[in-house]
């Protein structure tokens, strides 16, 4: 005889077809909700990660900034010592200048003849004064002109005032080169001990 299942089977199996589709809906929304926060975890990682770099370079910029602000204050101080530097060998390398110029007016000036000023403005000269006669004025401006610490003697006026005659001129100054400084310095040392010697004897005397 045969049998007759007579039970909802159809039911039953809907019934579980439906309870194994929410098992694997709920599996999949968890995962979804998983992989969603793992997602935010790793975006929110990286801009951490992003913001620290961030911070670091910031941090070495700021660093770099103050280095540059200390090398450009070092630069300046450079270059001030620099500058006082060329100021002090310019006043150094002047000082045996002068005592050579005041040795080649001296040496250049014949009898008769007198200096009443000299004006010095860089590397030239206004110079005025007084002499007896013209011939004495053309031997002054001979001697100048021969003299290996000047160049370009000029006549600017001869004024004749009583018994003597009152001139300017202007010269530039050339400094030989074949003296050096080293030599400049040697020679007004000498010029220097040499007088210290003289004041001495007239002391002992």
């Amino acid at each position: 005889m045969a049998k007759i299942n007579l039970l909802p089977w159809r039911e039953e199996q809907r019934k579980q077809q439906l309870r194994e589709f929410a098992v694997v809906l709920g599996f999949v929304v968890f995962l979804a909700v998983v992989l969603s926060f793992s997602l935010k975890a790793l975006r929110e990682k990286a801009v951490d990660d992003q913001k620290g770099r961030n911070s670091y370079i910031e941090q070495r910029i700021s660093e770099m900034d103050e280095d540059i602000k200390a090398i450009e204050e070092l630069q300046k101080r450079r270059d001030e010592l620099i500058e006082r530097m060329n100021v002090i060998q310019s006043l150094q390398g002047n000082r045996p200048t002068i005592v050579h110029v005041f040795e080649q007016f001296a040496a250049s000036l014949p009898d008769g003849v007198y200096y009443s000023s000299i004006k010095q403005s860089g590397d030239k000269f206004e110079v005025e004064g007084y002499a007896e006669s013209n011939n004495r004025i053309a031997n002054m401006m001979r001697s100048l002109d021969a003299s290996p610490w000047f160049k370009n003697p000029q006549l600017r006026k001869v004024v004749a005032d009583g018994e003597r005659f009152s001139f300017a001129l202007t010269l530039d100054l050339e400094r030989p080169a074949s003296v050096t400084f080293v030599d400049m310095e040697a020679e007004a040392a000498d010029s220097s001990k040499s007088g210290k010697k003289s004041k001495d004897k007239s002391a002992k005397k």
